[in-house]
């Protein structure tokens, strides 16, 4: 709808005003589209191999509307905040009504369950927003039920590479929100915090515990060659593959196809297990765009990332709290897929592509427009 809506530009041609930063943002996701293009097209992919990658071209002109016509921020954070609900609570009802081992949504339990709590963060980066507001109470309540929400909707789809940016998502809503707050306040956070970990770590319902402990199990029976297939240790026997292949063509990449070759060609010598040559990333982000598209892919997904963070992070101090807002939820949009892409290539699945790709469009859009006021 954004991008149709974005037909209107062509028609009444507003003045955008681009300043360098919005340059930039785009030349950003410009990059990435046309490198993962390129390695499509050398690679043979045809294309199928050019579908994921347009999302970020798509995703400009949704960016140049919402530039051009601002939506009101009360929209943006109450529909986070209904989506963050939405899934919460589906994921609720699988696990606690259907007796499901682990929430998966409609997609895949990682891709839901790693959505699920970025739809819960965002939440929690809109309290800024609301604490300005002539209801204050009820949008407090409504953000801090769908931040709520959003996190269960991780922790019943048991997706542990969620959870370990947890940290750093709470060290951006301190730089955001936390340092302003009197002592008194920060230290009641901190043990509301420590005793909500607990208790989802202790409740069985939940499937934390088992979650954790198997992560450590697996750890181990990798170590002593017991076990080299299972969840942890087919990822390390995957970057086991990815860096070799890396060592060997660390410049221009083996693309999409070459990757899964050599990786079977690595299975075929004994390298790694033959196991993981059935999945066609390396379940890590930067590991798979370093092996597929060499240095330059790695950069331009960096670039991705970090670009529009640094100038978010820039308002992180900002004095008008609905600005503060959008930088804080836009510093965490890109923590949260660095954390994401630890375990998972999160940009190969069209989910992640188009969460990360238009919400960055939507909140830089909105930021950019008030930022310049």
């Amino acid at each position: 709808m954004l991008l149709l809506g974005s037909i209107a530009l062509l028609i009444k041609r507003p003045a955008l005003g681009l300043t360098h930063r919005d340059w930039l943002v785009i030349a950003a996701m410009l990059a990435y589209a046309t490198v993962s293009m390129l390695e499509a097209w050398w690679d043979g992919q045809g294309t199928p191999g050019l579908d994921k990658p347009s999302r970020f071209l798509l995703a400009i002109p949704a960016m140049l509307l919402v530039m051009a016509y601002p939506p009101r921020l009360s929209w943006l954070w109450a529909g986070l905040t209904l989506g963050a609900i939405g899934a919460g609570g589906w994921a609720g009802w699988q696990k606690l009504v259907e007796g499901e081992w682990r929430a998966t949504g409609y997609t895949y339990v990682i891709q839901f369950g790693n959505l699920s709590m970025l739809l819960g963060i965002l939440c929690l980066a809109g309290l800024g927003w609301a604490w300005v507001q002539p209801r204050r109470v009820p949008w407090l309540a409504l953000l801090l039920v769908g931040a709520l929400m959003g996190m269960l909707g991780s922790l019943f789809s048991g997706s542990r590479g969620g959870w370990v940016g947890l940290p750093f998502v709470l060290l951006v809503l301190y730089r955001g929100y936390g340092r302003h707050l009197p002592g008194l306040v920060k230290g009641t956070v901190l043990v509301a915090i420590v005793a909500g970990a607990s208790l989802v770590y202790a409740l069985p319902q939940t499937g934390v515990q088992s979650r954790v402990n198997q992560a450590f199990d697996d750890v181990s029976r990798y170590v002593s060659g017991e076990s080299l297939t299972s969840s942890v240790g087919a990822r390390f026997e995957m970057w086991k593959g990815a860096s070799q292949l890396i060592l060997e063509k660390p410049l221009i990449g083996w693309g999409d196809n070459g990757y899964q070759e050599g990786m079977q060609a690595l299975a075929d010598e004994g390298v790694i297990h033959p196991f993981v040559t059935r999945y066609g990333h390396a379940h890590n982000e930067f590991i798979d765009a370093w092996a597929k598209r060499g240095l330059i892919g790695l950069v331009v997904l960096l670039a991705l990332y970090l670009i529009p963070m640094k100038f978010f992070a820039r308002h992180l101090d900002s004095p008008d709290l609905e600005l503060r807002s959008l930088a804080v939820a836009g510093v965490l949009l890109s923590v949260a897929y660095i954390d994401f892409g630890l375990s998972q290539a999160f940009l190969t699945h069209n989910s992640g592509v188009m969460m990360f790709a238009f919400w960055l469009a939507v909140l830089w859009g909105s930021f950019a427009v008030r930022s310049r006021a």
